[in-house]
């Protein structure tokens, strides 16, 4: 298995930079070399403060750039974000003061290639390189292979391959439980940086240090069956659930419209007393809870969920 290196760390910056270097000095590290382009892919999901764990925090970004600049590299940080503008991302979420003065590119993905290749539990590594999909060509993506949730983890992992990301540095300082990844989510201190040259294995360890069967995470089971990551144990299996929906709050809904206009399955219905989904059409990706702005969306299991959940507890 893929060497994955964990330390305790906060968000101050003397203590990040010695762990993240220390990262990307390892020996499943990249080399990079003077002249050497870099990439690096945060999540830049929607414009939040730091604080509200929405984003990979600044800090982070930071020190990447700060040790591939070392390096003699050019380096670019870019990402495409779900909602709002790049530019009001990078001044809310931090980036713009942190990153002032350092020789770094700083743009949105915005063109589109094509790439040969064939709402995950929780939002990872691998998941993360879903947000090279530029703009709105996520919630088509969504449509085209969402209505099968193990298609979909095929997905995300092809294109996680075909991207192929040298190291990844998961900030799990400030992670985000509950209703996420979008604003109804609850920020929570584990005060860990975890890295590794494979996305696969950090999340890997990831979900065994929340307590997840590996195996439930989609992009896990797919990246074994496909062949591409071999977590090198036996007797996993996944285990029977019975599937969350979305579900309003009209109390807290505003009636914005970001939710059924993000919508790639034009599942939700509207009228001034509030919004409806429609179970039939709905994919369960969960765009809707994302771009809320009010945090007016959930998700919730039906009873005989709860039922299952209670049974697996106890």
């Amino acid at each position: 298995m893929s060497t994955v290196i964990i330390r305790k760390a906060a968000y101050n910056y003397q203590l990040i930079r010695p762990i993240v270097f220390e990262m990307l000095e390892s020996g499943e590290a990249p080399v990079i070399d003077t002249g050497t382009r870099v990439l690096i892919k945060p999540n830049f999901l929607a414009p939040a403060i730091p604080e509200a764990a929405v984003t990979t925090h600044p800090l982070i970004v930071k020190a990447a750039a700060e040790f591939a600049l070392g390096k003699g590299a050019r380096v670019q940080i870019s990402d495409s974000p779900a909602m709002g503008s790049f530019a009001k991302l990078l001044k809310k979420g931090g980036y713009e003061e942190v990153l002032k003065g350092l020789d770094v590119t700083v743009k949105p993905f915005e063109k589109t290639i094509q790439v040969d290749v064939t709402q995950m539990m929780l939002t990872l590594g691998v998941k993360n390189l879903f947000g090279c999909i530029v703009g709105l060509k996520k919630p088509e993506w969504h449509m085209r292979a969402g209505v099968d949730r193990q298609m979909f983890g095929r997905l995300i992992v092809s294109i996680f391959e075909a991207v192929g990301p040298a190291y990844t540095i998961m900030d799990g300082i400030l992670a985000m439980e509950g209703q996420g990844p979008g604003r109804s989510g609850t920020p929570r201190e584990l005060g860990l940086l975890i890295g590794g040259k494979s996305a696969h294995a950090v999340d890997h360890v990831v979900c065994l240090q929340v307590g997840l069967d590996p195996e439930y995470l989609e992009t896990q089971r797919n990246a074994r069956e496909m062949g591409v990551y071999d977590p090198d144990y036996l007797g996993w299996f996944m285990r029977k659930f019975v599937i969350q929906k979305p579900v309003a709050d009209n109390k807290a809904c505003k009636l914005c419209g970001e939710c059924w206009k993000y919508c790639p399955a034009q599942a939700i219905s509207y009228t001034d007393r509030g919004i409806s989904f429609n179970t039939d059409t709905c994919i369960r990706c969960y765009c809707c809870l994302e771009v809320c702005p009010h945090a007016a969306i959930r998700a919730q299991k039906p009873l005989a969920g709860k039922v299952v959940a209670w049974f697996t507890k106890n």
